[in-house]
């Protein structure tokens, strides 16, 4: 696709499985959930009613480790008809935990693009998920230096990019959104007139997903976060 990136004065990074490893820990932990309800569920089962407790629990918790903890819990005792053992419950929260404190795992390219993009871009970054969490991450990560500026959503929706670039007083025409997430990284982002690209991870989470019909094809692809240099 051929797209025109000589007004692009702001550069927006998505976090989660854009700079970082997120989602591969999510599946290892739903598969170690599973693991723990095996004597009440299939894991088919398990699994399709630990998503729709995710999304019954979202405009509740937000995004994050800790509501996906307490949808964890709230999945067990349902899913065992209050039966679970308290010991169960401890190992769930522990799985929540292990979650929090992994190390950062930096994805390819991330640190060569920063270095390169920071001397000519303004930087920042524009995730989802628990404000706690994401800064710990962030400061873990080591890549705090590169961005001007953080911005946690409660969600990723045309509205709040729209209220965010007025409250930075960025132009949209100026702006540039790279994520991995089709949903909350892309599509708000071309329908409020601003550019994307998008950098797909191997791992997708099933509210992420976005059908045909809706993608409107409207920005760049690249397979890995270095191409994008070719443009900028």
């Amino acid at each position: 696709m051929e797209v025109d990136y000589a007004e692009i004065k702001v550069i927006g990074f998505d976090a989660d499985d854009t700079l970082w490893v997120n989602e591969t820990y999510f599946r290892e932990t739903e598969e170690a959930f599973a693991g723990l309800l095996e004597g009440y569920e299939t894991k088919n089962k398990i699994d399709q009613e630990l998503f729709k407790m995710e999304m019954k629990n979202l405009e509740l918790y937000g995004y994050g480790i800790k509501g996906f903890m307490l949808s964890m819990i709230e999945s067990a005792l349902e899913l065992s008809n209050n039966e679970v053992s308290q010991a169960t419950l401890l190992e769930i929260l522990g799985l929540g935990k292990k979650m929090i404190s992994h190390p950062v795992e930096l994805l390819e390219d991330v640190e060569e693009v920063l270095n390169k993009l920071s001397p000519k871009y303004r930087l920042i970054v524009l995730t989802k998920g628990d404000l706690l969490d994401q800064e710990r991450k962030l400061e873990r990560s080591g890549l705090a230096r590169y961005f001007q500026h953080v911005e946690v959503l409660s969600d990723k929706k045309e509205a709040n990019y729209t209220g965010l670039l007025a409250h930075l007083k960025v132009d949209v025409k100026e702006f540039l959104m790279i994520g991995n997430s089709l949903k909350s990284d892309v599509l708000p982002i071309t329908n409020i007139g601003a550019k994307a690209v998008h950098v797909p991870f191997h791992t997708t989470w099933q509210h992420e997903e976005v059908s045909v019909e809706e993608d409107n094809r409207n920005y760049l692809k690249v397979t890995r976060l270095k191409e994008i240099l070719a443009y900028l």
